[in-house]
C-alpha cells in the first residue's frame, strides 16, 4: 500500500473495517451536526420534569408524536403515561438559534416537540431536567475531537525529537533519549494531576478543552518518540536517504521528504490505536471533576453526574448512556486499528 487513499480502501473492503470505520464516520457526523440533531441546548432545564424517562415516539394523526406523562410520585420521580394524550412533533421545526457549520444562521433542528406544553426526552433527563440525548450529542464534540487534536500535536512532537535523534545520533540522541526515558518513568496519573492543576488557574472554564488536548499530549509523546526514533535510525541507513545527503538536502528535507513518507504507515496506524487513550483519559479527568467543566458538557462529566446513588437506585439508566458511547467509540477504534495494522503489514494477520 503506496497512499493513504489505497489503505483506507483496502480498510473498508473488510467486514470490520467497514463496520468500524462506518461507525466512527457516524459519530462524527453526529458531532459536526450536533446543533441540527439536538432538539434542545447543552443547558436548558426544566426543574418541573428531573429524572425524566426516555419519551416514547407514536405515529398519530398523520405524523410523529411524543407521548404525555404526568408526575405521580416527585419523591422518587416517578412517571406515568397519560393515555390517549401526546405532542406534536415536527421535523426540521423550529428551536434555539446556532450557526450551522459555524456559517449559517438558523434556528431549525431535526426533530422538535411543536407543543410548548409537552417534553421531549428521546434519552430522558438529568437532576436538573435537562435533555441527556442534547448533552450526549453536544459532549461528542469534546470527547471525539479531544482524540485527533491530541494524537496529532503527539505524532508531530514525537516524529521531530524521535526523528531528529534517530537521524543524527551521537550526543542529541543521547540528550533527547535521555528526557524521553525521563518522561517514560514519571507515572502518567500523578503528571496528568499536577499539570492539570498548573494550568487551570490560567484558563476559563471554556478554554478547559485545550489544558486538556496539552495534557494528554505533552504525556503521551514519549512513547511515540523513542519507537520512531529507532525507525528513523533504521531508515537513515538506506541509500536514498544517502543519496539526498550527497545531493546537499538538509536534514530538515530530507526527514519530510523521506523519512516522513516510510513512517506514514506506522503514524496512521499508531494514531488510530492511541486515540482510545485520549477519550478515555478526557473521561477520567471529567469523571473525577478535573476535566471539562459546566456549562459545557463531554461524555466524562455527564458519567461523573451519574454517580448518585439515586440513580442506580431508581433504575435511571439514561444517565449511563455516555458509558456506552466512550465504550463503543473506544472499541470501533480499536477494531479499526487492527485492521489498518493488517492492511500496512499483512504479515501481521492470524491465520
Amino acid at each position: 500500500m503506496t497512499g493513504l487513499g489505497d489503505i483506507f480502501k483496502a480498510s473498508f473492503r473488510r467486514p470490520l473495517g467497514a463496520l468500524s470505520g462506518g461507525l466512527l464516520l457516524a459519530l462524527y457526523m453526529i458531532a459536526i451536526f450536533a446543533d441540527l440533531i439536538a432538539p434542545a441546548a447543552t443547558n436548558e432545564q426544566d426543574l418541573d420534569r428531573t429524572y425524566h424517562p426516555p419519551t416514547k415516539i407514536i405515529w398519530g394523526e398523520g405524523g410523529l408524536r411524543v407521548q404525555a406523562y404526568d408526575l405521580t410520585d416527585p419523591s422518587t420521580a416517578g412517571y406515568e403515561a397519560v393515555p390517549g394524550k401526546s405532542y406534536a412533533l415536527k421535523v426540521l421545526g423550529r428551536g434555539f438559534e446556532y450557526r450551522l457549520l459555524g456559517i449559517f444562521k438558523t434556528n431549525r433542528h431535526l426533530l422538535v416537540c411543536d407543543d410548548p406544553e409537552g417534553a421531549f426526552y428521546l434519552l430522558g433527563s438529568d437532576s436538573t431536567g435537562r435533555d441527556v440525548f442534547s448533552r450526549l450529542v453536544f459532549g461528542s464534540r469534546v470527547s471525539l475531537f479531544i482524540g485527533l487534536l491530541g494524537i496529532t500535536i503527539t505524532m508531530v512532537l514525537g516524529f521531530l525529537v524521535g526523528g531528529l535523534s534517530g537521524y543524527f545520533g551521537g550526543r542529541t540522541d543521547f540528550v533527547a533519549m535521555r528526557i524521553v526515558e525521563f518522561m517514560m518513568a514519571v507515572p502518567g496519573l500523578y503528571l496528568l494531576l499536577a499539570l492539570r492543576a498548573a494550568l487551570a488557574p490560567h484558563f476559563a472554564s471554556d478554554q478547559m478543552f485545550f489544558v486538556i488536548v496539552i495534557i494528554l499530549a505533552f504525556i503521551g509523546w514519549a512513547g511515540t518518540a523513542r519507537i520512531l526514533r529507532g525507525m528513523a535510525l533504521s531508515i537513515r541507513q538506506q541509500a536514498f536517504v544517502m543519496a539526498a545527503e550527497s545531493m546537499g538536502q538538509g536534514p530538515l528535507t530530507i526527514l519530510r521528504k523521506h523519512v516522513l513518507p516510510n513512517l506514514l504507515s506506522y503514524l496512521l496506524v499508531a494514531a488510530t490505536l492511541s486515540i482510545p487513550g485520549y477519550v478515555l483519559g478526557e473521561a477520567a479527568l471529567s469523571f473525577l471533576g478535573l476535566g471539562i467543566q459546566e456549562p459545557s458538557a463531554s461524555w466524562g462529566l455527564m458519567l461523573s453526574e451519574a454517580q448518585n446513588v439515586k440513580v442506580f437506585y431508581l433504575n435511571f439508566w439514561w444517565l449511563l448512556t455516555p458509558g456506552l458511547a466512550i465504550f463503543l467509540t473506544v472499541i470501533a477504534y480499536n477494531v479499526f486499528g487492527d485492521v489498518l495494522r493488517d492492511v500496512v503489514d499483512p504479515r501481521s494477520q492470524k491465520r
